[in-house]
């Protein structure tokens, strides 16, 4: 979406200066929020494949930081969108904020269950080990947020193609993972819920991974005007 100077824009819509400066401030803040959950998320996998339980207490406030951030932003949103009445890429870009503000926050929610099922497993079930396939999966989901991000701060709809196309090989791995943990569930009947936990865990990623592609489909449509979704390039 090409960029326009504020002057510029003030002067051939009629639109005050300090409505574009606001909407600015807004999509700063919508961005901060994604930096920290992406890193919020980092932690989460940290916990997963290095058992760094430690971190799951700065992953708890993170999320609860994430919730607040996320009221404020769909308060100011909705503020500019009544007061400024905006059009073409500044409407886009405000609806933008309101559907990645949500998914922002959804990710960082996934992030500390995840994080939580460690420690509980490893409470509980101290024996049992997240597998290879599984810490793959999760460096990997952490890599597709980091990239739909990326995709977002740069406003760039051909790294966000590059994410949801990556999507597919998420799921391939996902559904890996999922037939291997029902093995060991099945040959560790006594050892059910540490397996489930396990299984969870899995799920939850996939489901970060699908908030990320997510986003970088509202990023094509940011930049394009093109609502992908449900659709075979989307």
């Amino acid at each position: 979406m090409p960029s326009r100077s504020q002057e510029g824009r003030s002067a051939t819509g009629g639109v005050p200066r300090h409505a574009f400066r606001e909407q600015d401030a807004v999509w700063a803040e919508l961005l901060a929020m994604g930096e920290a959950v992406v890193g919020s998320l980092e932690k989460s996998v940290q916990a997963v494949c290095e058992g760094r339980i430690d971190l799951i207490a700065e992953v708890k406030e993170e999320e609860e930081e994430t919730d607040r951030r996320e009221v404020q932003i769909e308060q100011e949103c909705l503020r500019i969108l009544a007061l400024f009445e905006p059009v073409a890429s500044d409407l886009r870009r405000m609806a933008t904020v309101l559907k990645v503000n949500r998914d922002w926050e959804r990710i960082a929610d996934l992030a500390l269950r995840v994080a939580r099922r460690v420690r509980k497993l490893g409470r509980k079930f101290p024996d049992i080990v997240a597998p290879d396939s599984l810490k793959e999966l999760a460096r990997a989901v952490h890599a597709h947020v980091r990239a739909s991000y990326v995709a977002l701060a740069e406003i760039d709809a051909a790294k966000a193609r590059e994410v949801i196309a990556g999507d597919q090989a998420i799921d391939e791995s996902y559904r890996a993972v999922r037939r291997q943990l029902k093995e060991q569930l099945a040959a560790h009947a006594d050892q059910l819920d540490g397996w489930l936990l396990l299984l969870n865990s899995a799920r939850n990623l996939e489901r970060v991974a699908d908030h990320a592609t997510g986003i970088a489909q509202t990023v094509v449509f940011l930049q394009e005007g093109t609502i992908i979704r449900h659709t075979p390039q989307g």
